[in-house]
């Protein structure tokens, strides 16, 4: 299973196991329209900014009331899926097609509704060697992808009907499983109509608040996947890494790490070889280690089963210099019962993707 099938898959199964089947629910159906343009996130991929790119958000929503004590929470989120067919107006760049897993969070009395969803994106045009090569920013057809929206956001309005209206960024990236992986963001305007479909009469439910309180904890995760260097034709490279940290819960939604990870990336081994043959003014030995150690701070923010953590770290063992001593990572995690889980992470230097990772891991 590739990283991005398994990261679509993580997230759903979230979704699944929060059904409650014995209860109605109220779902909402939605269409937008939207219009934008690619952003110049980077100047390699400034000769395929050619035009503006637009397409359709279709999506459903299910609403919460707080039948499970998280969904009080954070507002009685909606949980939804959604598809965007995503036209660049692009020769090089195609068509986009793409099905995601979202949440629906809700501020301002339930006025304006910020989305976050994640997903895979099927590429009609990537890079081709002979019939595509100036596509930089696709080198495989299957993509993973994400978007975030903001709407100011009304249901209802007469017979079910509603509209909304806002921005939105979507983002399509293979992570560097294999090269070239330029990707691209796109900015745009979108404008909707809503449909809600009415269930059960349920109104939201509010229980006492209660302090949570935990212990430290101690956390192993191993991870792995393969990836490739930027140079196209390098070939994709298996990595593993093994990680330990302590987290300290802040709350009911939070929890603070301190950790660290070994890294044993076997795609360093052929950029150092490469390196050192062909820069040898660079003067790199051809035998430096390939591995790294980093240490990192983080933070957990817990979503009924699922949760979202965002990491910092800095190399304290750097023999080889790749995209500079800094790192961060984006992961989701489903947890299975209070101390296994699951986990998908996106490890990157700054905007500069390097791996897509997966992995189990223990909480104790």
């Amino acid at each position: 299973m590739s990283p991005r099938v398994f990261l679509f898959f993580l997230m759903c199964a979230g979704y699944c196991f929060s059904q409650e089947s014995e209860k109605a629910h109220t779902y909402t159906f939605e269409a937008n329209q939207f219009y934008g343009s690619i952003i110049l996130h980077n100047p390699d991929i400034s000769h395929l900014i050619t035009d503006h790119p637009a397409g359709v958000v279709l999506a459903y929503n299910r609403k919460t009331f707080g039948l499970k004590e998280w969904e009080e929470w954070y507002n009685y989120p909606d949980l939804g899926g959604s598809f965007i067919y995503h036209n660049t107006n692009s020769s090089v760049l195609g068509e986009a097609y793409a099905v995601y897993a979202h949440f629906n969070f809700y501020f301002l009395k339930r006025n304006l509704q910020f989305r976050v969803a994640q997903g895979l994106a099927y590429m009609t045009n990537p890079y081709d060697r002979e019939t595509n090569f100036r596509n930089n920013a696709y080198g495989t057809r299957l993509l993973s992808s994400n978007y975030a929206m903001i709407n100011y956001h009304k249901e209802n309005i007469y017979k079910g009907l509603g509209f909304k209206a806002g921005i939105s960024i979507m983002h399509f990236s293979n992570a560097n499983v294999k090269a070239p992986n330029t990707s691209t963001n796109t900015f745009a305007f979108n404008l909707g109509l809503t449909y809600t479909l009415e269930g059960k009469d349920t109104e939201y439910i509010r229980r006492e608040k209660v302090r949570l309180t935990e212990p430290v904890k101690y956390n192993l995760v191993f991870r792995g996947g393969v990836n490739e260097s930027d140079n196209i034709g390098h070939g994709q490279y298996p990595f593993y890494i093994f990680s330990a940290y302590a987290d300290k819960r802040l709350g009911r939604k939070s929890a603070v790490q301190l950790g660290t990870d070994v890294f044993f990336s076997n795609f360093l081994k052929e950029l150092i070889r490469y390196q050192s043959i062909s820069f040898p003014e660079n003067d790199i030995d051809p035998d430096t280690d390939f591995k790294r150690v980093g240490v990192f701070v983080g933070h957990e923010l817990f979503i009924n089963k699922l949760s979202i953590e965002t990491q910092l770290g800095y190399y304290v063992y750097y023999p080889f210099d790749f995209e500079g001593k800094v790192y961060n990572r984006l992961s989701l995690k489903r947890y299975f019962g209070d101390k296994v889980f699951g986990v998908v992470s996106l490890k990157s230097h700054a905007a500069a993707a390097e791996a897509v990772e997966f992995g189990v891991g223990i909480r104790l």
